[in-house]
């Protein structure tokens, strides 16, 4: 009888083999490729009787180390966040400026999310002409201006023009960009605001903004008190203890509307329902989109963190994790 086990066993995994190796690779097979961003639709412009409000997000390119400036992924991000509210259609463009530039045509807001300053893409002129030109007849016809993290950094002789877009951006060597654990205690009464509750978070929050004269129309939605050792430029030092504005809404004088916006450079920092609920509320904000009480419905999956990323160095993946959740301190 063991002679014939003996003989029935090769038998058997000979049969079984096959099997066990196709569910090895359907295994294998069905984990999500962090680095896939096949899915996400690119530049998919709305029906022609569509009849909601179209937002244009505009990710940047490849920067900064892995689960730093991830662009595109936290565009992917937002897109599913703002298609949580009816009549919503999102676009999303990559590489800091859209192949088809027809698609900003009709849209209620743009959002920008990437690097800035020297080499920033609005600032750029190519075979088209001046690109900043171009932007400014979209935000003549009222389309909401966005920029997120980087993006608020411009050269003065480019600020000077986004100071009427959107009342503040960074400025080189008078602004301040550290990282720094942040704790927002109060928030003002603004539809931006509404369900996000008093929160603290770690990012590289700039500070000492560039703002439009006596802040006129300018409404501070975020501010902390840094670290007095954070503050690394003259200008920045000579406040020592001042309370500091990193985000902010703007009513433009033609009626549109503007928001800077200076964290965003973690990624993990989507997985905070505050930090996400203040940005997605802003943007719907800046398309003159009517708020709900408690906000933005802002539904994520801490799992999403770990999608759509940039392939960056060589190391195996690291998964980025949500940050340590903080209470602010009375």
């Amino acid at each position: 009888m063991k002679r014939h086990i003996c003989y029935l066993i090769p038998l058997f995994l000979f049969w079984i083999a096959p099997i066990i190796g196709v569910a090895a690779d359907k295994k294998v097979g069905s984990a999500v490729d962090p680095y896939d961003q096949s899915k996400v639709p690119l530049e998919v412009d709305a029906p022609a009787d569509f009849k909601g409000k179209k937002i244009v997000l505009v990710a940047g390119r490849q920067s900064h180390g892995a689960g730093d400036h991830e662009f595109f992924a936290g565009c992917a991000i937002l897109s599913d966040l703002l298609k949580q509210t009816p009549d919503i259609w999102v676009v999303i463009a990559r590489d800091g400026w859209p192949k088809n530039e027809k698609i900003f045509g009709g849209a209620s807001a743009l959002v920008f999310y990437m690097d800035g300053r020297g080499g920033h893409p609005v600032v750029m002129k190519d075979k088209e002409g001046d690109r900043m030109d171009r932007i400014q007849k979209l935000l003549d016809k009222g389309a909401g201006w966005v920029n997120l993290h980087y993006a608020v950094d411009y050269l003065p002789e480019h600020g000077k023009r986004v100071l009427g877009w959107m009342g503040g951006y960074y400025e080189p060597n008078y602004s301040i960009n550290p990282h720094w654990d942040a704790t927002f205690r109060s928030l003002p009464k603004h539809p931006i605001t509404k369900g996000v509750k008093p929160f603290v978070l770690r990012d590289e929050w700039y500070y000492n903004m560039r703002f439009v004269e006596d802040m006129k129309n300018v409404t501070p939605i975020l501010t902390a008190i840094p670290p007095d050792g954070t503050r690394g430029t003259p200008a920045a030092k000579m406040y020592p203890g001042r309370p500091e504005h990193v985000a902010w809404a703007y009513d433009r004088a033609d009626g549109g509307r503007g928001f800077g916006f200076t964290g965003g450079h973690f990624h993990r920092n989507w997985a905070d329902e505050n930090y996400r609920k203040l940005v997605v509320n802003a943007i719907l904000w800046s398309a003159k989109i009517e708020l709900p009480l408690e906000g933005a419905k802002v539904a994520f999956d801490p799992a999403d963190l770990n999608k759509n990323l940039d392939r960056k160095g060589k190391g195996d993946f690291k998964p980025i994790l949500p940050p340590e959740m903080k209470e602010p301190t009375k």
